[in-house]
């Protein structure tokens, strides 16, 4: 589904992490007690930030790296049933590394 979606300039779409529904210890969560989710993986990717002169500053980011970005940053989108976050690249904070 992601396929549909071309982010512009540098912006970025993160499928998020699902959240969690119970606890370590096995306490049900209701939805208005879960977090909002912050971590999520690329999707896809804008072609980069045009600079005053022209210049187009490359993405860090890249399809499939997963991402901790700002809680409450970007919008939300449903996408055929699917959910996914729009955000600025500057609202990613960090590339979580695998091993």
């Amino acid at each position: 589904m992601a396929e549909k979606i071309q982010p512009l300039g540098d912006r970025v779409v993160v499928k998020p992490r699902t959240r969690e529904e119970k606890t370590k210890t096995g306490i049900f969560l209701p939805d208005t007690a879960q977090d909002k989710p912050s971590e999520g993986t690329v999707v896809a990717v804008g072609t980069g930030r045009l600079l005053d002169n022209g210049e187009r500053v490359p993405m860090e980011v890249k399809v499939g790296d997963t991402v901790l970005y700002a809680k409450y940053a970007g919008t939300e989108i449903k996408l055929d049933g699917e959910e996914f976050v729009i955000l600025r690249e500057a609202d990613v904070l960090a590339v979580v590394k695998e091993g």
